[in-house]
């Protein structure tokens, strides 16, 4: 008999994550209740958010507890609906956690159309990154045409994102991103206008080469060194999206610099959640869905195959092994 497969919290890291910080069960697959659907998830997605629930620190939303399926988004098909708006065989996504199935409140879940857009791309470019990218960049940065927006982590979920649409937007795209196979694809794939390896030790002198007019936007996913780097060259009146510090997830936080950066140009920096623009969700997931299916809009994946792979696959993301989103897929 088919059980539920799901990995759980076991323990909070201290520092880097470990393997044996999850620990992976298999449960009997439970039965909705009235108003609920089951879900047997297909793919799920791993982000870095993650880290931060898995710290008992307060935050912007609640710490996983020890015991407790880590927190993810995933993509599937309902099995079984007790509620009358949803039928099994209906494909829906939400946050159902890491276990190949599920019971969730129907208003919990959202019906997608796989035939549109693959299925994964729900969890990715059409999904919470892409919106993310979308409501950070138009609503935060509000670039014009002709400025230069730069994103850190470029190759990834959010930031690939980011800069194609800062190019729709008849804005310089310059991307930061670590090795050369990932700025090839940034450019020669994704059409930005420029890339920079900070793996090369010249992030300073290649950025600004790559940016000869300063940076008026800069999307920010990575903190520490970049960020600090980046600093040094904005143009007065910046605007800076603050998304993601995830050089800082697992280490100790590094200490800016440049702050005086944003006193002299008088840059606003915004720190965001995706999740305080709900407003805006419908309205970004539609027009990436739009973008996507007419090929205006392109992504890459890296696939983990089954739920036991996750955790190394988590592991890795958060060390940048990955190329695009990254995803595990369940079935």
């Amino acid at each position: 008999m088919e059980k539920n497969l799901q990995v759980l919290l076991a323990r909070r890291p201290e520092g880097w994550v470990q393997e044996s910080d999850f620990s992976i069960v298999e449960t009997d697959i439970p039965r909705p209740a009235p108003g609920q659907v089951l879900v047997r998830g297909h793919w799920m997605s791993l982000d870095p958010y993650m880290r931060g629930r898995m710290n008992a620190g307060k935050s912007y939303a609640a710490s996983v507890e020890i015991g407790d399926v880590m927190t993810a988004g995933v993509a599937g098909q309902i099995v079984e609906s007790q509620h009358p708006r949803l039928k099994a065989g209906q494909f829906v996504v939400g946050s159902l956690g890491w276990q190949t199935h599920a019971v969730a409140d129907a208003a919990a879940v959202t019906v997608v159309d796989p035939d549109k857009v693959p299925l994964q791309a729900y969890l990715g470019a059409v999904g919470m990154p892409g919106a993310t990218a979308w409501i950070g960049l138009l609503e935060h940065c509000t670039p014009r045409t002709g400025e230069t927006v730069v994103v850190s982590a470029a190759s990834g979920a959010v930031g690939a994102i980011v800069g194609q649409l800062a190019k729709l937007q008849g804005c310089r795209a310059v991307g930061i991103a670590g090795g050369a196979a990932k700025c090839d694809y940034v450019v020669k794939e994704l059409g930005f206008d420029a890339c920079v390896d900070y793996k090369a030790g010249r992030l300073f002198e290649d950025l600004r080469a790559a940016c000869p007019s300063g940076i008026d936007c800069y999307f920010e996913n990575v903190g520490g060194e970049v960020m600090d780097t980046v600093f040094r060259l904005l143009n007065p009146f910046s605007r800076v999206a603050l998304c993601g510090l995830i050089s800082e997830y697992n280490t100790e936080p590094y200490g800016v610099t440049m702050m005086r950066s944003l006193l002299v140009n008088r840059v606003k920096l915004q720190g965001f959640i995706v999740s305080d623009r709900m407003d805006l969700y419908g309205r970004a997931i539609g027009q990436l869905a739009g973008l996507v299916a007419s090929g205006r809009l392109r992504y890459r994946e890296t696939v983990a195959e089954g739920l036991r792979s996750a955790p190394r696959a988590f592991i890795g993301m958060l060390r940048g092994e990955n190329f695009g989103k990254q995803l595990v897929r369940l079935l």
